[in-house]
């Protein structure tokens, strides 16, 4: 039976659980969450409730233990070295689940990290493509947004990165074979895209949020069930994992911190 008092829950460890479930049933894949919360989310899922994932270090190898975020990769637990020259041997095979950041991304998962404004001469540059078209193509992909607003979740995305459901519907085999743009996760709340068409739908909303402070936050209709839910609490064991062995300095907070 969980002790947790809700109240002392914060909204960044709520959504390190939201993010760890993104990854519940992937077994033997890859977990390549990028950001600080991603990397706690997916060292969380794997302790918990999916032993076999395959956690990269974030630099040359897979590791067997929940490394902090910024932890020395000397302080890996070394399961397999995977250098950069054989990384696109896991990628290309479907094997491998990443959780991205999007600076924007649209009712289809298109996903935008490139640039703010007209290609040609943008009003703002920001990381670029940096591997998004094939980790939407090659493996099922999921994105991370730590302040949900009307400029990040718009009707079209600038610059398409991130291929979303209705190009990858356009390009045909090559594209939907991998593709599956399982989950978006905010700090309001989670959406996913199981919907008829696949656009984005309203999975739940964070303890604390409604669902009136995330269609304002949102610059497209959201597909919105009947009963929207809210995201699960972490259990007694999780909220210690994340607390004295994942993420012991907090670092979470500063991404997402609590309202």
């Amino acid at each position: 039976m969980s002790t947790i008092d809700a109240a002392s829950v914060t909204r960044a460890e709520v959504c390190c659980v939201a993010v760890a479930e993104t990854f519940r049933g992937d077994g033997e894949r890859l977990c390549n969450p990028i950001g600080t919360i991603p990397m706690i989310g997916g060292r969380l899922a794997r302790e918990v409730f999916e032993p076999y994932l395959v956690m990269t270090d974030g630099f040359a190898a897979f590791a067997a233990n929940p490394l902090p975020p910024g932890a020395d990769p000397a302080d890996a637990i070394v399961e397999a070295w995977n250098p950069y020259s054989q990384m696109f041997t896991v990628l290309w095979n479907g094997k491998r689940h990443v959780m991205m950041g999007a600076t924007q991304v649209d009712r289809w998962g298109n996903q935008n990290i490139a640039c703010i404004g007209d290609w040609h001469q943008p009003r703002a540059q920001l990381l670029g493509f940096r591997g998004a078209p094939g980790n939407t193509i090659h493996h099922t992909t999921s994105y991370w947004v730590p302040a949900q607003g009307p400029k990040v979740f718009v009707e079209a995305v600038d610059v398409v990165c991130g291929i979303g459901y209705d190009r990858a519907r356009e390009l045909g085999p090559v594209a939907s074979r991998f593709h599956e743009i399982r989950r978006v996760v905010s700090n309001l709340g989670v959406f996913d895209f199981e919907t008829e068409n696949n656009t984005m739908r309203l999975r739940s909303v964070h303890p604390g949020v409604t669902v009136d402070e995330v269609v304002a936050a949102t610059g497209f209709e959201l597909v919105i069930p009947s009963d929207v839910p809210e995201s699960r609490l972490p259990t007694d064991e999780e909220l210690r994992l994340i607390r004295e062995v994942i993420d012991p300095t907090g670092q979470r907070e500063r991404e997402v911190p609590n309202p």
